[in-house]
């Protein structure tokens, strides 16, 4: 039977209970155990797909296509197991799944309330979350609970964890309680009592941590260790101090110096054998020891919110891991450089346009593209950044001056990024919408495979197959590619049965590195392997970088 470590959080949010979360579920799986991880998000929304990055950050898309929390995308990147869409549950969906089955009948009449349907509820998509495939169950399953204790909108999630803990016993269910221990520069100590009160509610509602992570700016000393162990009626040695440090992929080391997964093991009575951090010691080492150095420049109008592209910087340091580069990442502003022109990217070894919806700042990554493409800078476009790829090469490169695509203009007079339906009619016409509509069309969502051309940049990186998650609406449109690839763009990878253009590239005869990527290979990178793509795109930068060395040294 699969045991369970609920995660809770207090004081104030955004501690960070999913990468405390994930890197308990790295230790355990080191121990070798099976290991899962459940989110579960307290708000309205069915999922956070429709959601302002600058409301929720990054939207991480699973492999069977679910919009998920970006929490999802630590537990991928700490943990071996892949998520799918039953790990992560929001209120929105379990209030949608009781209310269906009311109308359907299944409650026989009764009274539909929140004890005890909306925890029952609760408590059997924690069950479903918990199953690696069938017949496949995890050993672990690690719940980390969206919020903050205290929050009106949590109180269901805590209740059907605590009538969950008691129906599976001591044994097989234990809670982590992460908080924080601010520390007052004008009394110039750190204070505990915000602690205590966290842990008083929490208890209240009939739930006793089994351990309390105390995030801090700085390492807790012992007294206000004993001092939380005191009045939180916790042991001593449960007391676990969280500080501040340079790297997320540091903290499964500092957990374990302190016992926090042995301690966890005998709760469960789980017998293992002893964590090997070999791995993540190398990583760190190399992270912290690079032989070299290289500035991106990502231009996004997100730049505000890094939150926002959290899944794309994690595999930029992926790759400076197995590069051994220190990766300097720099946000520009798209709309500055609408405004200021592209002096600002003088300089960096290479530029990476991400994805994104809208039309706002399209023009400013579109004069990025153009820099990076005349000026032979290594670059990178993901999904939007591919799209405006192919819009600025076939305005610029292929005699089609008006290109756009239909979703920032939607009778643009040359669509070469369109929505499929909108491609053509029986007679060859290009359909278009009214400025009216909606954005329409269907989200190409999670996964897809399909071949790569032979002999091309992407068959190097890739081999001879690609399979990476989408999260878009807008495809190159199949019916003005020829007049792009005629002017010398190569679409080196599309979907074997619509044709559908995912990888787009310039022959190394014209340019060094550009790549264009229609998927998301963010998703899917993990610093213990990195990502092929990425990996790649560094490389290119450091080529350039020493090259410019060269240049200078010469030039004395």
């Amino acid at each position: 039977m699969t045991k369970y470590v609920f995660v809770t959080g207090g004081v104030v949010s955004s501690l960070g209970k999913g990468i405390a979360s994930a890197s308990l579920g790295a230790l355990l799986e080191s121990r070798g155990l099976r290991v899962t991880m459940i989110k579960m998000d307290p708000y309205l929304n069915v999922d956070p797909g429709t959601m302002s990055p600058f409301q929720h950050g990054e939207v991480f898309v699973t492999e069977d296509g679910a919009e998920t929390d970006l929490d999802l995308g630590h537990y991928e990147r700490f943990i071996n197991a892949r998520m799918h869409k039953h790990n992560n549950f929001t209120t929105g969906q379990i209030y949608d799944s009781v209310l269906r089955k009311e109308r359907r009948g299944e409650y026989l009449g009764k009274t539909v309330q929140v004890i005890p349907h909306i925890t029952n509820e609760i408590q059997e998509f924690i069950a479903r979350g918990a199953r690696l495939g069938q017949p496949d169950e995890a050993e672990i399953a690690i719940v980390e609970v969206g919020g903050t204790v205290g929050d009106i909108e949590s109180l269901p999630f805590l209740e059907a964890i605590r009538q969950l803990s008691l129906r599976l016993g001591r044994r097989n269910t234990c809670f982590l309680h992460l908080t924080l221990v601010p520390f007052i520069s004008t009394a110039g100590e750190l204070k505990t009592k915000p602690t205590q009160h966290s842990v008083q509610k929490l208890r209240e509602i009939g739930i006793q941590p089994s351990a309390l992570l105390c995030r801090a700016d700085r390492p807790i000393p012992e007294e206000e260790k004993d001092k939380i162990s005191l009045f939180s009626n916790v042991p001593r040695e449960a007391v676990i101090s969280v500080w501040d440090v340079a790297s997320i992929y540091r903290i499964p080391r500092m957990l374990s110096e302190q016992g926090l997964d042995q301690l966890i093991c005998d709760e469960l009575g789980l017998s293992t054998r002893p964590c090997d951090l070999s791995v993540w010691d190398d990583l760190v080492d190399r992270l912290e020891h690079p032989a070299t150095q290289v500035r991106i420049a990502m231009v996004g109008k997100y730049v505000d919110l890094t939150e926002s592209y959290k899944s794309l910087t994690e595999a930029l340091v992926h790759a400076g891991m197995h590069t051994r580069s220190r990766v300097v990442i720099e946000y520009i502003d798209s709309e500055g450089l609408e405004q200021q022109g592209t002096g600002a990217l003088a300089g960096f070894d290479a530029i990476l346009v991400p994805g994104g919806f809208g039309r706002r700042g399209v023009e400013g990554k579109i004069a990025a593209i153009q820099f990076a493409r005349e000026q032979r800078i290594p670059y990178l476009g993901i999904c939007l950044g591919m799209q405006l790829a192919v819009i600025e090469f076939a305005r610029h490169c292929a005699g089609l001056a008006n290109a756009n695509s239909t979703e920032f203009e939607p009778k643009a007079d040359q669509p070469v990024i369109a929505l499929i339906t909108e491609w053509k009619n029986a007679d060859g016409r290009i359909e278009q919408r009214s400025e009216s509509s909606d954005l329409g069309g269907t989200m190409r969502l999670g996964a897809q495979q399909c071949p790569i051309r032979q002999g091309t940049l992407a068959q190097r990186i890739y081999g001879n197959a690609v399979n990476e998650r989408h999260r878009h609406r807008f495809e190159v449109n199949n019916t003005l590619r020829p007049a792009i690839e005629s002017a010398g763009l190569v679409v080196s990878a599309e979907t074997p049965h619509e044709q559908l253009a995912e990888i787009v590239e310039l022959p190394e005869s014209v340019h060094p590195w550009f790549v264009g990527v229609q998927f998301h290979p963010e998703f899917t990178s993990t610093p213990r392997q990195g990502h092929p793509l990425f990996i790649s795109f560094i490389k290119a930068a450091i080529a350039r970088s020493r090259q410019a060395v060269e240049q200078a040294v010469l030039a004395k």
